[in-house]
């Protein structure tokens, strides 16, 4: 065997693991965005970037890149979704900085969440297909019923990451955009998720199975 994986389960992430390296550069960007102006003082190349949210820009897709790189090294592979929320990052954060306008980064989630919700409802409604099942199979095993309802619920939850994301930097100084979306978009996904329980478990083939030999 020599150096190579024995097997793919043991270069699985836990869970936790995924989620640091989620929230990481989230928490990267926060940071860098509060002490902007320190760290622009202590390091006068950063001064060329402008004020503290292009500081915290330019940190949060290093902190970006390396989350991914981790993650390939790792596992060999990278989600699709974090991976599609990646370049945009990128893209928007790349015109953020070139442009030295904060409104590409701030408008990123909006455009991301958008996406998602839109391929949710195309492949769910135009092509009959729970595309969610393509991405969470691996963690839950649902029968055809529970996916579509998983589905739709999920892309309504994006279409609502959306709206709450353009209520907030167009209504909101910059700092509290910044802190809405590290603070409060990730507790706010992991309630929702937490509300499908009941559904993943009714519609869960394991618990269908039970059900059926008793």
């Amino acid at each position: 065997m020599g150096t190579k994986w024995m097997a793919d389960e043991k270069r699985k992430l836990s869970q936790g693991t995924k989620l640091a390296l989620e929230m990481g550069p989230l928490v990267v960007f926060f940071l860098a965005n509060t002490y902007g102006e320190e760290l622009a003082a202590a390091f006068p190349a950063l001064k060329a970037l402008g004020g503290k949210i292009f500081v915290g820009t330019a940190a949060f897709m290093v902190a970006m890149a390396i989350s991914l790189t981790l993650t390939w090294i790792w596992e060999r592979r990278l989600a699709v979704m974090p991976l599609i929320t990646a370049v945009m990052v990128f893209i928007f954060g790349g015109l953020t900085l070139y442009l030295q306008d904060e409104t590409f980064i701030k408008m990123k989630p909006t455009i991301v969440n958008i996406l998602f919700g839109s391929a949710l409802f195309i492949g769910l409604y135009v092509f009959g297909k729970p595309l969610l099942k393509l991405l969470f199979e691996g963690p839950f095993q649902l029968d055809d019923e529970g996916w579509t309802k998983l589905t739709f619920r999920w892309a309504c939850f994006f279409f609502f990451l959306a709206l709450a994301n353009e209520v907030v930097w167009r209504n909101f100084s910059s700092d509290f955009w910044v802190n809405f979306k590290v603070w409060a978009t990730m507790p706010m996904t992991i309630v929702f998720m937490l509300f499908q329980y009941p559904l993943i478990q009714r519609h869960s083939l394991e618990t269908l199975e039970e059900e059926d030999s008793a």
